[in-house]
């Protein structure tokens, strides 16, 4: 077999952590698939899987070598695609990033036009507010709220958010309605905790001389998505600090309500991410137009 063709079956098994779905992923016979990964073991003369009855999952060398060969299929991928405005369709996957929320309001409704332009452009979409390894996870794409300070990046700046406080009215009638940033001190809030350190986020809001600060808050409940944090807020277990962007329904009909308007946090950035060093290939080109398209367009919208 085609070496980068078993290399793109052992990705295919890692991603999905099952040789039968990587098998039904490919539209290829389960046999042809473990002989595959099986091949390049041998070859390298390391076990790249450990199997299990119910799940596979990789081997330290393992993912030393997804991440290689990942980074070999991309560059692959785009040197294939850097001849293909001769008329011929875009082809291909694109590996694209998004935070959850954004991902479920916007995104993912709006893929139907993207696919009515490019039918053969397969879409690898991951949902999640954790922090992800452009490079190393093989991605093509990110977007991202907040300052870029990853050098080996290029941000696309899309947006500034403009961000409130909320409650639910079942957490205001039981704990009052803060006036000032003093009241916070009797107040709860949701906590958000990063995905790299595991710390809480501390409250942030914006002073009378337009400096950023922040403040711890007490919490009894800490979660790392936007999809948990908007949920524990309509709970009542707290107070939020959210992008007033796809909140505006729940303050519509009384779901939620605005706090403190005069200590809002510092509006956030949003960009499109991708790796410097990384030659986007057309395919990735149009894919991120489209998808700054979209978020700029739903910017002026609401």
């Amino acid at each position: 077999m085609d070496q980068f063709k078993a290399m793109q079956i052992f990705r295919a098994v890692a991603d999905c952590k099952s040789f039968t779905q990587a098998a039904e992923q490919l539209d290829l016979p389960k046999p042809t698939v473990t002989n595959a990964v099986q091949a390049i073991e041998q070859q390298l003369g390391v076990r790249l899987l450990q199997r299990t009855t119910r799940k596979v999952s990789l081997t330290v060398e393992g993912a030393q070598y997804l991440e290689r060969c990942t980074a070999l299929l991309n560059d692959l991928e785009n040197l294939n695609g850097l001849f293909a405005g001769d008329g011929r369709l875009l082809s291909g996957a694109v590996r694209v990033d998004l935070p959850e929320r954004l991902a479920h309001l916007y995104v993912i409704p709006a893929l139907p036009d993207f696919f009515q332009r490019h039918p053969q452009i397969q879409v690898r979409l991951g949902s999640n507010d954790r922090f992800v390894d452009l490079v190393g996870e093989g991605i093509d794409c990110a977007v991202r709220g907040g300052t870029l300070r990853d050098s080996t990046l290029v941000a696309r700046r899309i947006d500034a958010m403009e961000q409130i406080n909320v409650a639910s009215p079942a957490y205001l009638a039981r704990h009052g309605r803060p006036q000032t940033l003093d009241d916070l001190r009797q107040h709860t809030a949701v906590n958000f905790f990063s995905s790299q350190s595991g710390r809480d986020l501390d409250w942030e809001y914006v002073d009378a001389d337009g400096i950023a600060r922040t403040l711890p808050m007490r919490s009894q409940v800490s979660v790392s998505g936007t999809e948990a944090y908007l949920a524990a807020c309509l709970a009542g277990l707290g107070l939020i600090q959210m992008p007033r962007r796809g909140l505006g329904t729940l303050l519509a009909t009384g779901q939620l309500e605005e706090v403190l308007p005069a200590w809002r946090p510092a509006p956030l950035p949003l960009s499109i991410i991708y790796a410097h060093n990384r030659h986007l290939s057309p395919r990735v080109r149009v894919f991120v137009d489209w998808l700054a398209s979209v978020l700029e367009q739903q910017s002026v919208s609401e």
